[in-house]
């Protein structure tokens, strides 16, 4: 375990099996995990350039978190969280480092028996739970999801995993359920830019042996029939975004992390207005691949009637920069890549039609507790994860004033007032202070500003609280 977070841990044994009176209704709950989609892909949340009717019906009928924040911006560490409730950085990985990237997250050897014993799988368990998993996993052996008492009901991660799902859905049930769904899209994108700057061996074998990735992504880039290449760029694709040049004094990590693979940086420098313009209209059309699998979900549940006694949650394990500041791929702290959607519906039990622009929520270190909470017993991973429950019965509550999320570049602290410090480490130590009122998309910074000092000296201190050793 690494000995930065040794000061959670008396926290969380504490508090790791507070049983509440069980609940009169456990609902099944199902959590929908889609693959690198950032919180503005979504018809609902205004974006005009892609249709999302799925994921529209669970934010009518539900509550649409707008400040909700991955744990970590890259896959493995996100579901290390998912599992566990506890940031990536927890864990060590085989080396004795700790857990901040991909590559670390899967070298996951060991479990302390706290993790063992509180992990989503054994609360939920517990609780009385059938544990249904299906899709991507890109998991350490020790927290995958057959290790965690999961039934792996597919592993595939498009068409057939969403009939599998169907498929259980309509099963009868002599126990509530809790599935999550780890679906593929929108991540397809990886592959353009990879495949137009494909020049190591690493990067050829990844589009040698990702043919279906490959020939849904070209399906994606398809333009419509019977419309002109002029037409196409006129009226169909979508337009560059606001931030689209690098931002002003944009951290020295930024380089580093593009120059780690010679896609990234070649990406930035060689791909056309246009060519960015295609990338944004392909994760468009992903993004509705993906929603029209859900509707296969939300489908069997109505079908089903199993609609009204289910809780669906939706969300993704983190973003695309997908042209913002010049960048693809996920990874660093703008917000395209941190800043994920977080939609909670149970129709006819919680209220629906609220957008929640004022809490912030993290998709993994929230998950477990809304969860257990749900089942009928309260439980935490790391204790600073909080029930969503309040939020969405509209109940009042005490909330966090700031939330934090980690890298393998750094990590940063957002507040409830828009403010965002992130503290780079990877190329020394680089701090930026940022505000998301005045300047939404990040295209410079504020950290020496006279104005901003005690903002920047709050940040300082909130971040210290998040990250106490760092």
């Amino acid at each position: 375990m690494n000995t930065k977070y040794l000061v959670l841990a008396p926290m969380v044994i504490a508090g790791s099996a507070c049983v509440q009176e069980k609940q009169p209704e456990q609902p099944n709950i199902i959590y929908i995990l889609t693959d690198q989609q950032s919180a503005s892909m979504m018809s609902c949340a205004g974006n005009g350039w892609l249709q999302t009717p799925a994921m529209d019906y669970l934010a009518a009928n539900g509550v649409r978190f707008t400040r909700a924040y991955t744990a970590n911006p890259v896959s493995a560490p996100a579901r290390v969280s998912m599992m566990t409730g506890r940031f990536a950085g927890y864990f060590q990985d085989n080396r004795g480092n700790p857990v901040r990237e991909n590559a670390g997250a899967t070298r996951i050897t060991e479990l302390t028996d706290e993790v063992r014993e509180n992990n989503i799988a054994t609360v939920m368990r517990q609780a009385g739970y059938e544990l249904v998993f299906g899709g991507k996993q890109h998991l350490p052996r020790v927290l995958q999801p057959e290790t965690l008492g999961f039934h792996v009901i597919s592993r595939d991660e498009r068409d057939e995993l969403a009939a599998s799902v169907a498929q259980y859905i309509n099963k009868e049930h002599a126990n509530p359920y809790f599935m999550i769904v780890s679906l593929i899209n929108p991540h397809d994108i990886c592959y353009m830019a990879i495949r137009d700057f494909a020049d190591s061996e690493e990067e050829k074998s990844i589009i040698q042996n990702g043919k279906t990735e490959v020939a849904t992504l070209d399906e994606a880039l398809k333009i419509p029939e019977g419309v002109s290449y002029e037409d196409f760029f006129a009226k169909y694709c979508p337009p560059l975004p606001p931030n689209y040049e690098p931002q002003t004094d944009e951290p020295k990590a930024i380089d580093w992390l593009i120059n780690l693979r010679p896609f990234r940086i070649n990406a930035r420098e060689k791909y056309t207005d246009e060519q960015w313009r295609m990338h944004r209209w392909a994760y468009c059309r992903l993004t509705e691949r993906v929603d029209a699998q859900i509707q296969v979900i939300l489908d069997a549940l109505k079908a089903s009637g199993q609609e009204k006694n289910t809780l669906v949650i939706l969300s993704s394990d983190h973003g695309d920069m997908d042209a913002a500041h010049r960048l693809e791929h996920k990874t660093v702290l703008y917000e395209e890549s941190a800043n994920i959607p977080f939609v909670v519906m149970w129709k006819g039990k919680i209220s629906g039609g609220r957008v929640d622009s004022l809490h912030l929520v993290s998709n993994m270190l929230d998950l477990m507790p809304t969860v257990s909470d749900y089942a009928g017993k309260v439980s935490y991973g790391d204790m600073r994860g909080k029930s969503l429950r309040p939020l969405l019965e509209n109940k009042k509550t005490e909330w966090r004033k700031s939330l934090g999320v980690e890298t393998e570049m750094g990590r940063m602290v957002v507040d409830a007032n828009k403010h965002k410090y992130t503290k780079h480490d990877i190329v020394g130590i680089e701090e930026h202070l940022y505000d998301l009122k005045a300047d939404p998309y990040e295209t410079t910074h504020f950290t020496n500003h006279l104005e901003y000092r005690a903002v920047l000296a709050d940040m300082r201190k909130q971040y210290a609280e998040w990250f106490p050793d760092n």
